[in-house]
């Protein structure tokens, strides 16, 4: 529970409830019976920090242990920031109260590359050194993990250790070591070396990088004992997998008001812009029944009424008929809705849509990407304007009246007409509505368009390409718009320089860590937020180092170059990705992996198997 000090300053902040602990199912201990005190730590607000899947599985897997109590942190909103330094209130860890700067370990879950100044602050918040090298203990150890260490080099200078790939394994036997050099004695360098022999432990400090005079990366030297290449955990088999029976839960409304399952992880398209797809490779699949069964613990654990069945591509997880077929009996009964997020319009079927027909009907959302065929070859998204249309065809048909499709600009070779195709297929879904006899009557249809700016990613075969400069993505969003003529439309945006800096820091190296810090000490937090970005203070903090921050977005980068994130292994060999970025400038595509195995060399992780729940050799 939260601090006695905190008690009178709660209802003078908004939403209270994010700073009190004591939900459902939150897990308390004895802290003087465990060995090993870990404080998970959400870089944003506790509303979107209780939607994320990862923070609740290792949650209830690390106090699954009897040795050891995880509990949860998260970003206090400005409000209660300002009223926790006015009166000297450390950060605290919600199911104790207690300050995270006493803890063994303090984990950050990296999900997005405008939350690295709300790490800082957190750390700052906690009374702790935002610099690792100015943290001299052995304890409390700095880590993060998510899909944002893939390349961790702009915070190398923060973190202790990063964990690239799964969590799970690589968690627990990281608390074994910590626990065992606590009772040696061991000192914090000692523990670091340790780790970094551990397979999917990254540190760091134990990397030396050298850069040629063009402000490229010459070398990455590991030293110590340090791997060469850090290659990232990999869980083999999901059925095995820890997977919690109940979840926290939150007082608030969160983003995701929502329990979730996990079916399945990795993808088996090879979209070339999706650095999931490829960062989550090979694909692994749960059993239908082994999801059943966690579906129904998780409900009747939490009393939610919406499950999400969660993957980057649910429509493709192949035991999903029998799956729906199980689970919807006694879903109907109890009155819970199933989402299926991440639909492939191809792979829709009209089975499909009658069966969700019989619960509560969520909107429909699916992903076309780009406007036209020609682009959506580019990034392989291997689908047509007309698998779009006759899904949308047979959702009218089932009664659906709202759509949302999912598209990008700024994608390598993108044309005026390519962006003008994102308004005339939107367009097309309208009519089709306006054309189906079979459509509800008296209700009229909404199509609401997602746009999204590309930002290449690292372990993608667009981690060379150049980004748009946000003036040129003004640009062609005012023109999308201008195209768009009937208000059935609506247009949504990202904001341009919001997705600049996600560019800068997701290609970036670690000289950016000055930047960062720079940044944040002339109040730079919750840069994700509209409200709280300020783009005058980041151009600030990039002069005064004397960094270009165009160098990391708008230039070409060639093959050859050695890449910040080069000595981390997701499994897909840069070979591979460098013959995608040449296929999509011929505009050809690849097929899925269940058509062909196009060789990214991913499934050597599981010992030379992916793709199928009944573990087909490859």
């Amino acid at each position: 529970m939260y601090p006695k000090e905190t008690e009178k300053f709660l209802l003078s902040v908004q939403k209270p409830g994010r700073y009190t602990g004591g939900e459902l199912n939150s897990v308390i201990k004895d802290k003087n019976s465990v060995d090993i005190r870990y404080a998970f730590c959400f870089p944003d607000t506790y509303e979107i920090g209780m939607s994320h899947l990862g923070m609740k599985i290792l949650y209830s897997l690390v106090n699954s242990r009897e040795d050891a109590w995880c509990e949860r942190v998260f970003a206090p909103w400005i409000d209660m920031e300002e009223i926790m330094r006015k009166n000297s209130i450390p950060l605290y860890a919600l199911e104790s109260g207690d300050p995270i700067r006493d803890f063994d370990l303090i984990g950050f879950t990296m999900q997005y590359e405008l939350s690295y100044t709300n790490v800082l602050n957190m750390l700052d918040l906690a009374g702790l050194p935002v610099r690792s090298a100015d943290r001299k203990e052995l304890t409390p150890i700095v880590v993060a993990g998510g899909t944002c260490v893939c390349n961790a080099e702009p915070m190398a200078d923060f973190f202790d250790i990063t964990l690239p790939g799964d969590g799970e394994e690589v968690t627990m036997e990281l608390i074994d070591l910590l626990k065992e050099c606590k009772k040696n004695g061991s000192s914090k360098r000692g523990f670091l070396e340790a780790a970094a022999k551990i397979k999917g432990v990254y540190v760091p400090s134990l990397y030396e990088v050298e850069y040629n005079e063009d402000n490229t990366v010459k070398s990455i030297t590991a030293t110590c004992g340090a791997p060469e290449k850090v290659e990232k955990r990999n869980v083999a088999d999901l059925d095995k997998m820890f997977a919690p029976s109940e979840f926290v839960v939150p007082f608030l409304e969160t983003v995701f008001d929502r329990t979730t399952v996990e079916i399945f992880r990795g993808c088996i398209r090879g979209c070339r812009f999706c650095q999931a797809g490829f960062l989550n490779r090979p694909l692994r699949e749960k059993s239908p029944e082994v999801v059943e069964k966690q579906c129904r613990e998780i409900c009747g654990s939490s009393g939610y009424d919406e499950i999400s069945l969660c993957s980057l591509s649910t429509s493709d997880y192949k035991g999903l008929e029998p799956l729906l077929k199980n689970m919807l009996p006694w879903a109907n009964e109890n009155k819970i809705n199933i989402a299926l997020p991440s639909l492939r319009v191809d792979n829709f079927p009209k089975e499909l849509m009658e069966q969700l027909n019989t619960v509560r009907r969520s909107g429909l959302t699916f992903a076309p990407e780009a406007g036209t065929q020609r682009l959506r070859d580019v990034i392989n998204k291997n689908i047509t304007e007309e698998d779009v249309l006759s899904t949308a065809r047979r959702a009218f048909s089932g009664g659906w009246t709202a759509v949302k499709l999912y598209f990008m600009i700024g994608l390598p070779t993108e044309t005026e007409e390519d962006i003008k195709g994102i308004a005339d297929l939107a367009q097309a879904v309208v009519d089709e509505y306006y054309n189906n006899e079979n459509r509800p009557k008296g209700k009229s249809v909404s199509v609401s368009v997602s746009l999204a700016s590309l930002v290449p990613k690292p372990f993608t075969p667009f981690q060379w390409e150049p980004q748009d400069k946000p003036d040129v993505l003004i640009e062609k969003q005012n023109y999308l718009i201008s195209c768009v003529k009937t208000r059935k439309v609506n247009v949504s945006r990202h904001v341009p320089w919001t997705s600049f800096l996600e560019g800068v820091f997701s290609r970036g190296d670690r000289r950016l860590g000055a930047v960062i810090e720079t940044a944040w000490r002339k109040g730079c937090h919750f840069d994700s937020w509209d409200e709280c970005l300020d783009r005058e203070k980041w151009m600030e903090s990039f002069e005064e180092n004397g960094i270009d921050p165009f160098f990391y977005t708008a230039r070409r980068r060639e093959f050859n170059e050695i890449l910040p994130w080069d000595h981390i292994d997701y499994g897909v060999t840069k070979k591979f990705l460098e013959n995608e970025n040449k296929k999509a400038h011929e505009g050809v595509t690849t097929a899925c992996c269940r058509e062909k195995c196009a060789g990214c060399g991913a499934n050597r992780l599981n010992g030379g198997v992916c793709n199928e729940i009944n573990k087909t050799v490859v």
